[in-house]
């Protein structure tokens, strides 16, 4: 289980410095397929920042959850119990995300 965790937030830390860092707004879903009056209404910068570091940080409890039990010989329930978490952590920021105007400009 702790392989899954470590490639999974491996994967997940590329994407989110990618988004981040280069602005990649095409890899956010639903963003990418709007179209071009529908993108205008949205503040691409702030939310590519709220994407990139979302999955910064959902990356970094995976990794924990995967190096944790690893280093310290401790219980895979770690490993699993992360994942529970990475999905509470991604579900809680759509619903975020999709309430209000936050990223409205």
């Amino acid at each position: 289980m702790w392989i899954a965790n470590i490639l999974g937030g491996a994967i997940t830390l590329v994407v989110g410095i990618v988004i981040r860092v280069f602005n990649a707004s095409g890899l956010i879903a639903g963003y990418n397929t709007a179209s071009a009056a529908e993108q205008a209404l949205y503040d691409e910068r702030a939310m590519t920042r709220f994407v990139g570091n979302l999955l910064i940080a959902a990356s970094g409890i995976l990794l924990v959850g995967g190096l944790l039990p690893l280093a310290l010989g401790g219980p895979e329930i770690m490993a699993g119990a992360s994942w529970l978490l990475f999905m509470a952590i991604i579900i809680g920021a759509i619903v975020y995300m999709n309430t209000g105007k936050r990223f409205r400009r």
